[in-house]
């Protein structure tokens, strides 16, 4: 499946076309993309859409934000690579540079962009922006966009180069790789993506908005995956990934927060793999308790929760939530509830399922 192609377009592409990127919940596998973890995502059926129309003549690209009513122009030229204003332009910019540097030839047009899913709730819209950004740049253009694994990179340079956020590929691949009805385990080593059901037998999940929005450049996530980094690196070991049973006595004298970052990648690693395990089985009560044990983790050991999360969390447990846990990179965003068939859902929360990825509308 990794291996598959992205999208494919007719030869002679329409005067105006819509991509489609869907945002994303991690079920579970939190901040263990950028550390050669695993994770369960699932595409959602909110997201991002990109129209494109193809302009007669010169060498522009004019995009409008219709959900901000904002515009931005800039040349097929040198001035792609010129310094854009901050927010949704330096994605656009972004998208058509990567797209250039790979040798897939653009043409001027007209792009309009408008989304469904939240910005700054922790479900991906960055990475839906960008990558419906390049599938209707690649798709008004008449040429074929990069293949799913390839578009994945290509996205997350994107938000790495262009926006300052050192993001993995959690989002971008969820995005790509979206199915009805399934999640799909990522082992970020490779990376491999694969299918796993997601049959809730009446069980509902849904997102809860903590109110706080989240800007990945400017939270505390590039600060943890550095973290990350130097206890890799004091540990001997390219990635947390390749921590083993001969390295327990080490990770047990770590300086903290060092000490604290490892036990919750580890672990979390374990979840994701029980909480797979427990799907295959119908447990749905102990996909609520890992739920609750990814929470606990990620507020203790990794410290990316705030208050705000936590009233939510409450919240969802009060609704008589099997679990809950906070998603995304944290410090805000929204909160995951595993709710049972006859589960009423806090106030505002919003029910979400899995549905198909990235494609041509």
């Amino acid at each position: 499946m990794d291996d598959a192609p992205a999208p494919t377009l007719a030869s002679m592409p329409p005067e105006r076309l819509t991509a489609f990127a869907p945002g994303r919940v991690n079920l579970i596998g939190e901040h263990t993309d950028y550390n050669d973890g695993l994770c369960l995502p699932f595409a959602i059926e909110r997201g991002v859409r990109v129209s494109a129309e193809g302009l007669p003549r010169g060498r522009e690209i004019v995009a409008h934000a219709l959900d901000l009513s904002e515009a931005d122009r800039f040349e097929l030229g040198a001035d792609v690579a010129s310094p854009a204003p901050a927010g949704w332009r330096r994605f656009v910019r972004g998208a058509a540079a990567e797209l250039l540097r790979d040798r897939i030839e653009l043409h001027p047009c007209r792009l309009e962009i408008a989304g469904d899913v939240p910005r700054g709730a922790g479900l991906g819209s960055s990475a839906a922006l960008s990558i419906a950004l390049c599938l209707a740049l690649c798709a008004v253009a008449g040429a074929e966009p990069p293949e799913r694994m390839a578009l994945a990179r290509l996205c997350s340079r994107i938000e790495n180069d262009w926006c300052g956020a050192q993001t993995g590929l959690l989002d971008q691949l969820a995005s790509l790789y979206g199915e009805p009805r399934h999640a799909v385990r990522i082992d970020m080593r490779g990376p491999q993506v694969t299918p796993v059901g997601l049959d809730l037998r009446g069980h509902v999940l849904a997102t809860i908005d903590s109110g706080v929005p989240r800007s990945v450049a400017t939270s505390g996530y590039n600060e943890r995956r550095e973290e990350c980094r130097r206890a890799a690196e004091e540990l001997g070991v390219r990635s947390l990934r390749d921590l083993g049973p001969g390295h327990q006595a080490a990770i047990a004298v770590l300086p903290e927060p060092s000490g604290r970052r490892v036990r919750h990648v580890l672990r979390e690693n374990e979840r994701v793999d029980s909480t797979v395990a427990a799907l295959g089985r119908a447990d749905l009560g102990e996909v609520g308790r890992l739920l609750d044990c990814s929470h606990a983790s990620l507020r203790d050991d990794y410290e990316v929760s705030v208050p705000e999360v936590e009233r939510a969390v409450e919240a969802c447990k009060r609704s008589g939530a099997l679990g809950a846990r906070v998603v995304g990179g944290g410090f805000g965003g929204s909160v995951l509830a595993l709710l049972p068939p006859d589960g009423i859902p806090p106030e505002g929360a919003v029910r979400v399922e899995p549905g198909p990825g990235a494609r041509l509308l």
